[in-house]
């Protein structure tokens, strides 16, 4: 059995836990939206056409905010296509994707679904064929109250009432080859200072991110940062961040360590920012937006074949099949830990959000004309969103260590932990990423006596099935959250053991030493 000390100090936090932190990702690519959200017909459909029971999937995740509507497909959208009868929206090839879009879901669709869903909007503007005047006409549209022609063109297509949409994306991933409109960074960062120039002379109240590196990888990153935010520091709030990362090659140690390369990513583009800060004598600092992040399986399973095949058949066609990924047991744990290291950086990563929200690479599957359920996923996120309230603590840990062929030594127990003073509780997220070996933990609660352990939780490889053991339309949710029993807390001490390849959440009640 390997071995953890972990130490939480009530004087010692990290900052407030960011709601948005808590995001998630609606793109116009395969199913998200068509047989996602959106199921005119459907036997859960609204009088809107929204799937109900994927809405209540939705709230019970715990998404705050929503971005929308891309991703690679905004680099080639008109966003006046998705507006007005529906009858009227012209049908166009879309290139990011090689489909066919037939426009019936759009802005007012998605605005209307945002306040079913209780989520806020952050809406993402083409600057891949558009520019700057595109990027201030749709906030005009959808943040002025009236008087103009294109907010008198909202109030006529149906919204009395402005969308007051505060946060936006300045593009997307415009350091990359494959997106439309591709840029070099001095290109991107004089386009995007001055769209957002012209979009806050609309709004002076929005919030603007700035595209940052697509990953890690990327040969430009970091001087691609550098460019952008010398161009852009005095016009946006947030830089940009995503990050995907899947099992290669059978290696799961490395796999189960991505999170050490998610750690690595944000504080580079911290220090970055900082740099330009200093550089350019500014008083404000820039925060970061993780607004695309999950596991993908871009190789070795099925996302270059079905794009690939979609591509070469030379036909388009509506919300084809792609990149729905069935998550596993150690996906799961994977994605826990990355919640875990956006919350520990919850002082500057202010706005996290999980790529897709339902189908494409989702928490959340649903079937045309069928049901919908969750993904393995699904779980870590629902209980971090429902729990992670109040100050996030700085936890130290003294873990067990594992060698990875990808980054080195990395602790086999990870976690971070908050407390809200407020309800006098403490809740701490664990992942044991030992694939074959139980964690003894021990935690020091300092600062803290604990009271009664509310709530204890694991998710874990089911009985008679192995780490790959997934949710499906076929085999039901077998892969969910179950009690994690001889959790122990007196004093100033919690003690629990973490079954191998696991992830877990333990709330109780504190009160103030």
């Amino acid at each position: 059995m390997s071995r953890a000390r972990i130490s939480i100090d009530r004087d010692f936090t990290i900052g407030e836990v960011p709601r948005r932190l808590f995001g998630s990702f609606v793109e116009h690519m395969g199913r998200c939206v068509y047989t996602g959200i959106y199921e005119p017909g459907h036997p859960e459909a609204d009088e809107q056409g929204f799937r109900k029971d994927v809405l209540a999937l939705t709230k019970e995740m715990g998404a705050t905010v929503v971005r929308y509507p891309g991703g690679n497909f905004v680099s080639g959208y008109n966003w006046e296509d998705g507006i007005g009868p529906v009858e009227q929206r012209p049908r166009r090839l879309d290139g990011a994707w090689h489909t066919l879009e037939t426009n019936a879901f759009g802005l007012h669709e998605f605005a209307d679904w945002s306040k079913k869903a209780g989520t806020e909007i952050m809406e993402a503007i083409n600057l891949g064929t558009k520019g700057v005047e595109a990027a201030r006409n749709i906030v005009e549209y959808a943040n002025h109250p009236g008087g103009t022609q294109l907010s008198d063109l909202r109030i006529k297509n149906g919204a009395k009432d402005p969308f007051n949409i505060k946060l936006w994306c300045l593009g997307n991933e415009m350091d990359g080859p494959w997106q439309i409109g591709h840029k070099t960074a001095d290109e991107y960062g004089r386009l995007a200072q001055e769209a957002a120039k012209a979009m806050r002379y609309v709004d002076p109240s929005i919030e603007l991110v700035a595209c940052g590196s697509s990953n890690s990888g990327m040969p430009t990153f970091g001087a691609w940062e550098q460019t952008v935010l010398t161009h852009t520091y005095d016009v946006v709030d947030y830089v940009s961040l995503h990050a995907y990362y899947q099992e290669h090659n059978g290696d799961a140690e490395s796999f189960l360590a991505s999170a050490v390369n998610t750690d690595y990513f944000i504080e580079s583009v911290i220090a970055t920012a900082d740099s330009v800060r200093a550089k350019g004598k500014h008083k404000k600092h820039i925060n970061l937006s993780f607004d695309e992040w999950n596991v993908w399986y871009q190789r070795g399973r099925n996302t270059e074949d079905q794009l690939h095949k979609i591509q070469e058949a030379g036909h388009w066609q509506e919300h084809p099949r792609v990149i729905e990924d069935e998550y596993s047991v150690t996906d799961a744990v994977v994605v826990g830990t990355l919640l875990n290291s956006l919350l520990r950086h919850g002082d500057r990563v202010k706005i996290a959000n999980q790529a897709q929200l339902v189908n494409v690479i989702a928490p959340i599957r649903s079937e045309e004309n069928g049901p919908a359920w969750r993904q393995s996923i699904f779980w870590p996120f629902a209980r971090m969103a429902e729990l992670a309230k109040g100050q996030i603590l700085r936890a130290v840990v003294n873990s067990d260590k594992y060698d990875t062929t990808k980054y080195g030594d990395a602790d086999l127990v990870d976690v971070s932990a908050t407390w809200d003073e407020e309800n006098g509780r403490v809740a701490l997220f664990f992942a044991n990423r030992g694939l074959e070996e139980a964690a003894d933990v021990e935690v020091a609660l300092r600062g803290f006596d604990a009271g009664q352990v509310r709530r204890a939780e694991v998710l874990e490889t089911p009985e008679g099935k192995d780490r790959h053991a997934s949710n499906n339309q076929q085999v039901g949710e077998q892969v969910g959250l179950t009690a994690l029993d001889g959790v122990k807390a007196a004093g100033s001490e919690l003690r629990l053991t973490l079954p191998a390849l696991s992830w877990a959440v333990v709330e109780l009640d504190v009160t103030r030493n």
